[in-house]
């Protein structure tokens, strides 16, 4: 018996070969609970992720990081036991001391769910494209203004059962995010945002992820608006 028996941490991947297998055992050494949703990818990410231990659900094509959470979220729900899941992203970007302080507040002052954010402390190796960009989806999204975000799309997140059960997401791309922030707006949900440190690597920078990523935030923010 450990600590987190009733935490499960969920992993959307997709082309992560090069380093999943790092994120997972370095993940696993403190929580033993693991879910990997392969989300169709094209390396052997799902052949890394069979030899760590983790429980591996794949997608057969690549239907999106929303999907993805979502098909982590179900497996998560229906495991017994389980209390509160994190999702957590398979880069190596996310830390998991972070995690577990997350989860110290989830648990001790009753937030249902408890949100990452890069902006209440200094954090000189966010690039300097990727935080205007975060700060401008902040300021362009009603609900995140209304929960008083300061970081709408971090994918380090806390939620216990109830949330968990509620939440539906249906966008699959990065829009995903913003309605995720959406919904918790108007749930009704106790939500608290904490400070954690992205660590902002040579591989996710190789990806170039900081740009690609933002682009997809702003876009599918823009779209989201245009529909209202």
């Amino acid at each position: 018996m450990t600590d987190y028996d009733d935490v499960w941490i969920v992993i959307p991947v997709y082309n992560e070969g090069a380093v999943i297998s790092d994120v997972v055992e370095r993940t696993r050494a403190t929580f033993p609970n693991i879910v990997c949703v392969d989300d169709g990818s094209r390396d052997d990410s799902a052949a890394r992720i069979a030899e760590t231990g983790a429980h591996l659900v794949r997608h057969p094509v690549n239907l999106g990081q929303g999907a993805a959470l979502q098909t982590g979220i179900a497996y998560a729900l229906a495991q017994p036991g389980m209390r509160h899941l994190v999702t957590f992203d398979a880069d190596g970007q996310h830390r998991v001391e972070d995690a577990q302080s997350m989860l110290a507040v989830a648990r001790t002052e009753g937030a249902d769910v408890v949100l990452g954010s890069r902006f209440l402390e200094q954090n000189e190796q966010i690039p300097l494209l990727k935080r205007v960009v975060l700060r401008t989806v902040v300021a362009l999204s009603p609900t995140a203004r209304k929960l008083k975000l300061s970081d709408a799309h971090n994918g380090l997140r806390v939620m216990n059962r109830e949330a968990a059960s509620r939440l539906r997401i249906t966008m699959n791309g990065m829009a995903h995010a913003s309605e995720i922030v959406g919904f918790l707006a108007a749930s009704g949900l106790r939500v608290r945002e904490v400070p954690v440190t992205i660590l902002y690597t040579d591989y996710s920078r190789s990806k170039g992820q900081s740009l690609i990523n933002g682009v997809n935030i702003l876009f599918d923010l823009s779209v989201r608006q245009r529909g209202a």
